[in-house]
C-alpha cells in the first residue's frame, strides 16, 4: 500500500508552548486512519500542523512533497481538504454555493456539476436544502455540507476535526456511516481527529492514541479495541 502521508519528527508550538512533542504516524492511501485523544492532547494541532495553520518543525511529506513551510492555501492544490472542528461553512451562502465554493480551484463546469449531483445524492438532505442558507441548516447538515463542501475539491486526503462535536447521537451514527460509505464506494482516504472512539475505531483501518503531544498507542482497530488501556480510557467497558 502506498504511503501518502507521513509525518516524522514532528514538533509544533503556539508561540512558546510547545504542544506535538516528536510525533510520527502515517496515513496510506486508501485507508481510514484514526487520531484519539484526550482535550488537550493536540489532536486538533496535529492537523493544523499537515495544514501548515501552526508553526512546525520536522518532516511531513504529503505523497513526495515537504509540507512543512508551505503556505496553508497550497494545500488544496496539493489534494488536501480539510473540514475544521465547528464545521466552519459560509452561512450568508446557500448550501449549492458553499459548494460551488469547494471547487474555486477547478474550472471545467460540467464535472462541477456532475459531482455536485453526485454529492446530493450521497446527502439527501442538503439536496432537499440547495437554495437555502447555509446558517439556517442543523448542526448535522451544516457537517455534512463541509463535508461535502471539501469533497468538491476532489481531495486525495480528507481531514476531519472532531466531526461529530455538538451533534446528537443519531445524526453522528449516520454521518459516521456517510464516511465508512465514501471509503469504501469511493476509495476516499481519511485522517480523523475524534473522541467518540467507538464510532471512530469502527470505520478505521488503523488508529492512534496521542497523549500530550507524543504517539503513545498504535495498532490496527482491532488491536485498538482489544487493548484493555484503550477500552477503559476511551471506549468506557
Amino acid at each position: 500500500m502506498t504511503t501518502l502521508l507521513e509525518m516524522r519528527d514532528v514538533h509544533a508550538a503556539y508561540g512558546p508552548v510547545q504542544v506535538l512533542r516528536g510525533l510520527d504516524l502515517r496515513v496510506d492511501e486508501g485507508e481510514v486512519v484514526v487520531l484519539l485523544g484526550a482535550n488537550g492532547a493536540g489532536k486538533t494541532t496535529t492537523v493544523r500542523a499537515i495544514c501548515q495553520m501552526v508553526g512546525t518543525k520536522g518532516d511531513i511529506q504529503f505523497d513526495g512533497t515537504q509540507l512543512v513551510g508551505k503556505r496553508p492555501e497550497k494545500m488544496a492544490a496539493l489534494g488536501i481538504a480539510h473540514v475544521p472542528q465547528g464545521r466552519g461553512t459560509f452561512p450568508e451562502l446557500t448550501v449549492e454555493e458553499n459548494l460551488e465554493v469547494g471547487a474555486y480551484a477547478r474550472t471545467e463546469r460540467s464535472s462541477i456539476r456532475a459531482d455536485m449531483d453526485r454529492w446530493f445524492q450521497m446527502f439527501p438532505r442538503l439536496a432537499e436544502r440547495r437554495r437555502q442558507q447555509a446558517g439556517s441548516l442543523s448542526g448535522g447538515e451544516q457537517q455534512m455540507l463541509a463535508v461535502a463542501r471539501a469533497l468538491m475539491s476532489r481531495p486525495r486526503l480528507l481531514l476531519l476535526d472532531e466531526p461529530s462535536l455538538g451533534l446528537a447521537p443519531i445524526i453522528i451514527q449516520d454521518l459516521f456511516r456517510k464516511f465508512d460509505e465514501l471509503n469504501e464506494q469511493e476509495g476516499v482516504t481519511m485522517f480523523v481527529v475524534e473522541q467518540n472512539a467507538s464510532l471512530a475505531l469502527g470505520i478505521a483501518d488503523r488508529a492512534y492514541v496521542l497523549e500530550a503531544g507524543t504517539i503513545v498507542v498504535t495498532g490496527s482497530a482491532d488491536e485498538l479495541r482489544a487493548n484493555d488501556e484503550v477500552r477503559r480510557a476511551y471506549l468506557g467497558f
